[in-house]
């Protein structure tokens, strides 16, 4: 078995791993060779518990699994990456796989089968794939985990005042919904702005979108940024025309 590699930083953009994980010496070889003569890193484990002590789960990966192994088997290592909430693409190999053990694996999140004895050109090509699949997860992932982390620095009550900014509510009914004075929300747009980094409304609907912490926008993806970002500075506008009305601070 080769020894860990070293990452450094936790970044999406690092080359990736294969792991091979198979109690059949000759299997890991023969994955190893094919692999790494096209550039792959690649780690390899004879069993399910020695992988898992040493997986590391930060940096893009693809895991090539025996379906039968002696001790912890394949169907096992899967449940308990699921249970880590793990997103690598997961593909077993096996020379025993009928159609129940697929179905389950597949309903489980298993992106393929390799069936023994397997041919090279369908190995690389389903690494290489699953490899750039893993890369964009992970990619996703940090994107989701920073743009969170930028959310989460607001207080509560400015996470009141995001929410109704993200439904287009106007400056004077959210100090109505909130029993709080429009110089007050605007003091909190302003904090919101600063915290989340963002220059323009369409750079906070940017982050709110990349966040997913908002499913009636996030399904839609990025598309509605423009317009949700547009509706947002009306509303600012509409409130400016008006006026700044209550005076004083009431929270």
């Amino acid at each position: 078995m080769l020894p860990s590699y070293d990452y450094g930083s936790d970044s999406a953009d690092q080359t990736g791993i294969v792991y091979i994980v198979d109690d059949d010496a000759d299997v890991r070889d023969s994955l190893k060779w094919l692999l790494e003569a096209h550039d792959y890193r690649v780690e390899d484990y004879e069993s399910g518990e020695t992988f898992i002590a040493q997986f590391n789960e930060n940096v893009p990966a693809v895991i090539l699994c025996d379906l039968r192994m002696p001790g912890m088997s394949g169907a096992d290592v899967q449940d308990h990456l699921i249970k880590r909430r793990v997103d690598a693409p997961f593909i077993f190999i096996t020379g025993h796989g009928d159609v129940p053990q697929a179905v389950e694996a597949f309903k489980k999140g298993a992106v393929d089968f390799i069936q023994k004895p397997f041919a090279q050109a369908q190995v690389q090509e389903i690494v290489e794939r699953m490899l750039q699949r893993a890369k964009e997860m992970r990619r996703r992932r940090l994107q989701l985990e920073a743009n969170r982390a930028l959310i989460e620095k607001l207080t509560p009550r400015e996470q009141q005042v995001l929410n109704r900014i993200v439904n287009g509510r106007l400056n004077k009914q959210i100090a109505d919904d909130l029993g709080i004075s429009i110089k007050t929300v605007e003091a909190h747009r302003a904090s919101i702005m600063d915290k989340t980094g963002s220059g323009t409304v369409a750079d906070l609907m940017r982050v709110v979108v990349k966040s997913e912490l908002y499913p009636e926008i996030s399904s839609t993806t990025a598309d509605p940024v423009d317009p949700l970002a547009s509706r947002a500075a009306q509303a600012n506008a509409a409130h400016s025309k008006s006026g700044s009305g209550k005076k004083g601070s009431r929270g």
